[in-house]
């Protein structure tokens, strides 16, 4: 490789740099591997609960490839004030299924939609001013929500290698599909160099893939059951609009702002080493939320950043915009030609957890990390061993009683989030704790 061929490669790791596209689509596509399965399962739980035929799911599911390309793009390259301009992969949020499965089997899913239309525009708006409010979000604050993001990501990792929530889960089939997955990351990262060990993922990936076949986890007839080409359907569904439904789940886009907040801080700080601004978060949110409504228009649910990808980036620290802009176009081209939408989708669960279970370990990391730069001082130490311990000792599934006194609202929101209980219990305690608690010394 010469001088020219090495300082291009290099760019991965810029994030305006100049990659060659061959070079380039690797990196873009573990992104988009990463996080498939996890953006096609929400709509399969909320059009289920609301009854949807199996035809009407699988539009859906087509949808959202399509618009979670689209809103990934607008976050990587903005459009007016929307979009931050970081390496942040746009896809379905699971923040939003029990409100969203509730309201779907009680009002129906037309209310679905119309709710995620006027609570996208809403969070949107709030993003546009986040330079009002941003004041309140101390690096504490931020260092505490990516910590309870990266433990709330656990069980998702655990789940998915033992086989997500198919009747054998926990087999020994799975166990060693995800044990053999995760291995095939760990050699790769141990004995290859340079740019190649940010590929550990994808080729962790492949190889699980290749095993998941042999072993007869994958159905390679379905990858061209639905015909070669098929265009996005807009508008299937016509909003419908409940005041009950819409209060609901504009706080929920309240809870999901946090998150954003929290994997757009931490990719900064893990994939850029520096502090985030209050131009990429208005921007990030504003994507969001605006990126939820065009969601909504093509009948899927609310889009947001994915903590998946974060811990990717803050693992591998690939950065560059047009990398990740390639996975972005995969996601499209899956969307507009079902063939590839069916074979990302075929990736079995126990490969998925193999390649990510350390990979949002990556994210809690980065949490502690950001603790040790805003200081270990009493008040810090304060918020977050406070918020932390309410938000997961409250959120345990043992301690889901603990809820039971307060409205159905708050349970929904808060009972089984333990980021939005940080979140809240941080901001809280960030505004009503005197400045300096430190122990005079006599």
């Amino acid at each position: 490789m010469n001088a020219k061929e090495n300082c291009s490669i290099n760019n991965i790791y810029s994030l305006d740099g100049r990659v060659p596209v061959l070079k380039a689509i690797p990196f873009g596509l573990q992104h988009i591997l990463a996080m498939f399965v996890a953006n096609l399962t929400p709509i399969t739980i909320i059009a289920a609960a609301g009854g949807l035929p199996q035809a009407q799911i699988a539009m859906l599911l087509q949808n959202a490839m399509f618009v979670a390309g689209i809103a990934t793009l607008i976050q990587l390259f903005s459009v007016w004030k929307i979009g931050s301009r970081l390496p942040i992969v746009m896809g379905v949020s699971f923040t939003f299924v029990g409100v969203l499965s509730v309201a779907a089997a009680n009002q129906g899913y037309p209310v679905v939609i119309g709710a995620v239309i006027i609570g996208g525009i809403f969070e949107g708006v709030i993003g546009l001013f986040a330079k009002y409010w941003r004041r309140i979000i101390a690096p504490i604050v931020a260092a505490s929500v990516v910590t309870a993001i990266g433990y709330s990501l656990f069980s998702v990792g655990a789940r998915s290698f033992g086989g997500g929530y198919a009747a054998d889960f926990g087999s020994a089939e799975n166990l060693m599909l995800g044990t053999i997955t995760l291995a095939a990351c760990l050699l790769w990262n141990i004995f290859t160099k340079g740019y190649l060990k940010q590929l550990s993922v994808l080729i962790g990936l492949i190889f699980g893939y290749i095993v998941a076949i042999f072993m007869g986890k994958v159905d390679l007839s379905v990858i061209f059951s639905e015909g070669l080409i098929s265009l996005p359907h807009f508008m299937p569904f016509k909003p419908e609009f409940d005041a009950g439904v819409i209060f609901s789940v504009a706080i929920i886009f309240l809870v999901s702002a946090a998150e954003t907040i929290g994997d757009t801080t931490a990719m900064v700080s893990g994939g850029l080493d520096r502090e985030i601004t209050s131009e990429e978060i208005s921007g990030s949110l504003a994507c969001d939320g605006f990126a939820s409504a065009i969601s909504a228009l093509f009948g899927c649910p609310p889009v947001t950043s994915f903590s998946q990808n974060v811990g990717l980036v803050n693992m591998t620290k690939v950065v560059n915009r047009f990398t990740i802009a390639t996975g972005a176009g995969c996601m499209i081209l899956a969307g507009l030609l079902p063939p590839i939408g069916n074979f990302f989708a075929s990736l079995p669960e126990p490969v998925l957890g193999g390649c990510t279970i350390m990979m949002f370990g990556t994210i809690m990391v980065s949490g502690m990390e950001m603790v040790a730069k805003a200081g270990f001082t009493q008040r810090n130490i304060t918020i977050a061993a406070l918020s932390l311990s309410v938000g997961v000792g409250f959120t345990a599934a043992s301690e889901i009683d603990l809820w039971a006194v307060f409205p159905s609202i708050v349970q929904t929101v808060f009972a089984d989030n333990v980021v939005a209980v940080v979140f809240i219990v941080s901001i809280v305690l960030n505004l009503i704790l005197p400045k300096n608690m430190e122990i005079e010394k006599v």
